[in-house]
Formats: structure tokens, C-alpha cells, sequence
């Protein structure tokens, strides 16, 4: 008998059943523990294979918790607002500081104190009633602020002009909203007093944020807001407002022609406040709004979002580069906003010994290239970059809500079920989808999204015809419809959304489709290139858009023929070239720091007609060389092959 054999031979029956105890409660014990390291072992496989779930999961909870919220308001009566949210927020803290402009701070009461003084006053004076449209011209100021809640207050839907428009584009913006009534600022007086005469003959009362005014036909404001009473308006003054009714007319920024005015109903407002809470936005933080208040981004994003957090925003007339950080630090600023090239200007200031010396944790905003964004993020520290895809007029949109750099956000089932979209394949040449046999769409490339009752598509006001152009019938079945965002995106394997171009930033030349960014990010590389414009323009005889871009240089640099040469050589192929580069002191901006193009497409190439230096892509010298007279009549008449 063994040694084992033997030791058992000897145990009492009480030493067994102590020994078979303590097996099972060793067995027990392993068997506990190891369900207790299960669900972790669980959680880490599923990390491995879905390392973004948790993202994923955030985000789905956050959107359905607002959704229920938007739900709720659409069947509440009398219809919850922004403007019932703002009260709310008054009535909770009402010394709490909403409002910081310039030195002075303005609570959240002394705002809702205003906007009963300008409700009142506009209602005596200008005789506006619920439904009327009221033009606001201003620059951002915060009067700009409580004229729009007081406008909300008396259900008066207000039209956001772009201050930087003048002329025929001016006249041409406030004549497609309807509005009767156009309120402006001491700065923009001129230029409202040169299209003066066309608003009178309209009939088109015209008011100034000024205690005075000598000039015939603008009738002074201030001191008839300053004498109105401060006390709550009736909530009767809005009785017939509901989810549907226009709230704003935003327009587009004209990157393609004269601006459209998109229509913002109140659950579209309501829509875009919910991005901050998206985004991870709490009552807590200071948001900072140096973009336009007539653009979405600064309003709907950034005003109307702060109301509906209830937190305090610091606004700045316009965005400077150089004192971006030190407003982030004097205020505490949390939270930050950018849009178009604004991150890029950021990168651009010269380094500081205290660049991740602030308390930004979120930046919200879209358009910022990848190389930007990284360099961004190694600058300034670890900010969650929120970058969107959004149209102010669109039903679809995206967040970037996993802080991954190049990307505008994800594609999930909650997601597409909730707002249904596909992209299709569209002729950049005819502009226009292609279409199947059936005389369906193709499905590949361009975002759309299906106009449903929970992703409406509003359209522009007082213009049928580019509301029309918008939407898209017979996509993936016949009778559907859907609004076409003119934007070319990508999603991979991973379900992750990348933009690719707009459209009508997208050209063909030699059968090949040119993405006009791509292009431009490129010769912003070259040394001496600041900005690029990259567009195509047509050449006579030749099918397509040959390649061109407008650039502008880095200070105290002239144009490298040779450089530029070797850099879109060694990393474009040879259709994507540009073949003519126009050299400009400056690039044509909308207010939001998107680059126009008509103008430049319209002008072409001929230097008789252009007076900036030109140059031509001459591959057998290897180099840029001055576009001539000479060499535009060898391209004409073909001489020179292109």
C-alpha cells in the first residue's frame, strides 16, 4: 500500500467528512471565483473584438434618452420650447451667469429681463404679432441674444442675416424670409442706408440698436427698449406655436451662389441643442462662441445648446487665433467650438511654453483636416475632439463620439434605423445620381437621407425651386424620397463615417474623379503656400474640368515654381494636377472660413482678363512657369496638349 493509501487508511470517519467539507467548499470557492473573473474575461474579449462597444453603448443611451425627451415635448401642450427651457433656467438660477461679453457679465435673469423689454417695445412700436418675421443684421453682440428670446416670446420667427452680405445679396436674403421688420447695428448702418430706398419701397420697417438716428426711413430702438417694462410676457402671445412652426430662417453660406434661407422649425431647434449633451456637455461647463450667431454652428450649437445645459457662455465679436487661449484661461472655458479653418489658425500661432496650461475637455465643430487635428491634440493637450457632419438644412447627420482622428463618426443599426440614409453613386460630370435599369439609384458614395415625420426635410423659404433640387425621389424603391446633402462620404469596415468631398468640390478630368481637398491638402505642404483653393475650370475643346487652385502665400514668401513642381508630381497622379495656379493676397471667404469657388471657376485661366500672377504646369520643364498670353493661345488652339 502506497504512501497515500496509507494516510487514508489511517483518517477517523470524522477526519473524512472534514477533508470531503473542505473539497467542496474548494471546489465552491474556485467555482465562485471563477464566475466572478468571468464577466471581466468576458468584458476584455469583447473589448478585443469590439474595442469601441462601450463608446457605442454611451452614445446609443444618450440619443435615446434624448429622443424620448423630444418625443415628449412634441405631445406636451401648450408646446415646451427652447425659449420655456430658457425660463426654467431662470427660474433655478437666476444669478447664475449666462451671458460674458467684454468685461461684463450678464445672469441668466437680466437676460430674460431684456427680452421682456425688447418683446415689449417691438410689440409697441413695430406692431409685430405672433407669426411675423423679424430680419436681425448684426454682428455678434449679446443684444443679439435677448432680441431673438424676445422675439421667441411673442412667437415671432426671426431671420439670421449674414453680417459680411451687402448690396444685392443683402436685399436678396431678407426678401426670401418674409419679414417686414429688419433690426441692425450702429456698424452696419451703412450698409443697410445703401439699399435704404429698395426697403422703403417695400414697405420694410427698419430699426437701429440707438438711442438716435438722423437718417430718414431707420427709426431709433434702444430708447424705446430701455423705457419698455421687464415683467413676464404671457405665454398666450405664443399659444399657436408648436413643434412644426418655423423658428428661425438660417442661411447657407453660399460656397456655390447666392445664399438659400433654410428652414428651422422648433424641433429642428431642438435637434441641434441636444449636440452639446451628445457631445458630453454638462450644466457644469463654460462654453466658448467666437463663430458667427447668424451661422447654425454658433447659434443653434452654441447658444441654444448652452440653454438647454443651462451653463454660462462667453461670447467673443469674432474669432482671433492669437487670444484664443488666453479667453480659454481668464474664463475657465471648458468647452470650445470651431468650424471650417479655425483649428488650422490655431496651429499656425506661434508656440508657447503654456499651450496645455487650460481646462478645454471638449471641442465641438467640423471641417478640420487630419493632419491638423493631430497636430492639434499634440499642442494643446488631450481634448475630446467632437467632430460632426451636419447641414443646417440636412435630416441626417453624424458625431464622432470616440475622439478617433479623421473621422466625422460611426454607422450603427439605432442610427440608421432612427434616421434611415444610404449613399448612392452619383455623375459628378451630369451631376446627377446614377441610375439602374429600373431607375433606382446605385448605391456607393453621396449621403442621403430619407425624408421621414422624425427626419423632415424642410426646405429653403421663399425658394421652391432649390428646395426641389434637394430632394431626391425613387432611390431604393420607387416612391420614396430623400434629401440629397451633396457630400461624398465613406464608411469602412469598422463603421466608421469619413468625408470625402462635396460635389460640387469634386471634378472630372481625363475620366478620373479629382476630390478638390485632397488636392488642396497637398499644396499646403509646398513651403511657401499659406491657403489653397483647388477648384476645376473648362477648357475649350476638352471634355470635363481641368485642375486649377487659387493659393495664397506664407508671409515674406514668393512663389517656388520648382518646389511646387516636385510636390504634386511626387504625390498626386498626373490628372489630379493642377495645371494653373493663381496666386492671390488673399482667399474669398464665407463668414464661416469656407473658401468660394464660383467666381474663380467663372474667371478661368486667361491672363488678359486676370490680373494676379498665373502660372502654368510645364512637365517637360519640370516646373511652374509664368502663364503667358503666348502659351494661353497655344493651349487654345491646342498646341499645347493638355
Amino acid at each position: 500500500m502506497g504512501e497515500t493509501g496509507i494516510f487514508f487508511h489511517h483518517l477517523t470517519p470524522s477526519d473524512t467528512c472534514r477533508h470531503t467539507a473542505l473539497c467542496k467548499m474548494y471546489v465552491w470557492f474556485t467555482l465562485l471565483a471563477g464566475l466572478a473573473i468571468l464577466p471581466l474575461f468576458l468584458l476584455k474579449t469583447l473589448k478585443s473584438l469590439f474595442p469601441y462597444l462601450g463608446e457605442d453603448c454611451v452614445y446609443m443611451l444618450r440619443s435615446l434618452r434624448l429622443g424620448l425627451r423630444l418625443t415628449k415635448y412634441k405631445k406636451i401642450k401648450p408646446f415646451y420650447s427652447i425659449v420655456d427651457c430658457f425660463l426654467d433656467a431662470v427660474r433655478r438660477n437666476p444669478r447664475k451667469t449666462f451671458l460674458h461679453f467684454e468685461g461684463r457679465a450678464y445672469s441668466y435673469e437680466e437676460v430674460d429681463k431684456q427680452s421682456n423689454q425688447v418683446a415689449r417695445a417691438l410689440q409697441a412700436t413695430a406692431g409685430l404679432k405672433e407669426g411675423d418675421t423679424v430680419a436681425l443684421f448684426l454682428g455678434n453682440e449679446p443684444c443679439y441674444v435677448w432680441l431673438w428670446l424676445g422675439l421667441a416670446k411673442i412667437g415671432c420667427p426671426a431671420a439670421l442675416l449674414n453680417f459680411n452680405i451687402r448690396s444685392k445679396s443683402l436685399l436678396h436674403c431678407f426678401s426670401c424670409c418674409g419679414a417686414k421688420v429688419l433690426i441692425t447695428s450702429a456698424e452696419l448702418k451703412d450698409a443697410v442706408e445703401e439699399v435704404l430706398p429698395t426697403l422703403q419701397a417695400q414697405d420694410i420697417s427698419v430699426y437701429l440698436l440707438s438711442e438716435t438716428c438722423n437718417i430718414q426711413g431707420i427709426n431709433p430702438l434702444s430708447d424705446k427698449i430701455s423705457q419698455a417694462s421687464d415683467q413676464p410676457l404671457s405665454r398666450d402671445l405664443r399659444a399657436n406655436v408648436n413643434i412644426k412652426t418655423t423658428a428661425l430662417y438660417i442661411y447657407t453660406s453660399g460656397t456655390t451662389g447666392l445664399p438659400k434661407a433654410a428652414v428651422i422649425t422648433h424641433e429642428r431647434l431642438w435637434a441641434a441643442s441636444f449636440l452639446q449633451s451628445v457631445s458630453g456637455v454638462t450644466s457644469e461647463d463654460v462654453f466658448y462662441i467666437n463663430l458667427p450667431l447668424y451661422h447654425s454652428a454658433g447659434f443653434l450649437i452654441g447658444m441654444t445648446g448652452a440653454i438647454e445645459r443651462g451653463i454660462t457662455i462667453i461670447l467673443r465679436r469674432k474669432f482671433s487665433a492669437s487670444q484664443f487661449w488666453d479667453d480659454c484661461r481668464k474664463h475657465n472655458v471648458t468647452v470650445m467650438q470651431y468650424i471650417g479653418e479655425t483649428m488650422r489658425y490655431l496651429c499656425n500661432t506661434p508656440r508657447k511654453d503654456n499651450e496645455k496650461n487650460h481646462s478645454v475637455r471638449i471641442a465641438i465643430g467640423n471641417g478640420v483636416r487630419t493632419d491638423v487635428w493631430t497636430e492639434f491634440l499634440n499642442r494643446f493637450g488631450d481634448i475630446k475632439v467632437r467632430e460632426l457632419y451636419a447641414a443646417t438644412e440636412g435630416n441626417i447627420g453624424f458625431i464622432n463620439y470616440t475622439s478617433k482622428v479623421g473621422v466625422v463618426g460611426r454607422a450603427n443599426f439605432l442610427h440608421k434605423k432612427i434616421l434611415p440614409y444610404t449613399l448612392i453613386k452619383f455623375d459628378i460630370e451630369k451631376e446627377e445620381p446614377v441610375r439602374n435599369a429600373q431607375g433606382l439609384c446605385v448605391e456607393t458614395g453621396l449621403l442621403v437621407g430619407k425624408i421621414t415625420k422624425i427626419s423632415p426635410f424642410s426646405g429653403y423659404a421663399g425658394n421652391q425651386q432649390q428646395t426641389e433640387k434637394k430632394r431626391l425621389r425613387d432611390v431604393l424603391k420607387k416612391g420614396d424620397l430623400y434629401f440629397n446633402t451633396g457630400d461624398l462620404l465613406l464608411i469602412d469596415r469598422d463603421s466608421f463615417v469619413y468625408f470625402q468631398d462635396r460635389v460640387g468640390d469634386t471634378f472630372r478630368w481625363k475620366g478620373e474623379n479629382v476630390a478638390t481637398s485632397e488636392v488642396a491638402d497637398i499644396l499646403t505642404m509646398v513651403h511657401c503656400i499659406l491657403e489653397a483653393n483647388v477648384y476645376g475650370v473648362k477648357v475649350e475643346g476638352h471634355e470635363g474640368r481641368i485642375g486649377m487652385a487659387a493659393v495664397t502665400l506664407k508671409e515674406r514668401e514668393t512663389f517656388d515654381c520648382s518646389d511646387t513642381f516636385k510636390q504634386v508630381a511626387n504625390y498626386l497622379p498626373a490628372y489630379a494636377r493642377p495645371r494653373f495656379i493663381r496666386v492671390q493676397p488673399c482667399l474669398e471667404m464665407t463668414g464661416t472660413f469656407k473658401m468660394k469657388k464660383v467666381r474663380l471657376v467663372e474667371e478661368g485661366f486667361n491672363p488678359a482678363d486676370i490680373k494676379d500672377p498665373l502660372y502654368f504646369l510645364d512637365p517637360e520643364k519640370k516646373a511652374y512657369v509664368p502663364l503667358t498670353e503666348e502659351i494661353y493661345a497655344a493651349i487654345a488652339s491646342r498646341e499645347i496638349k493638355l
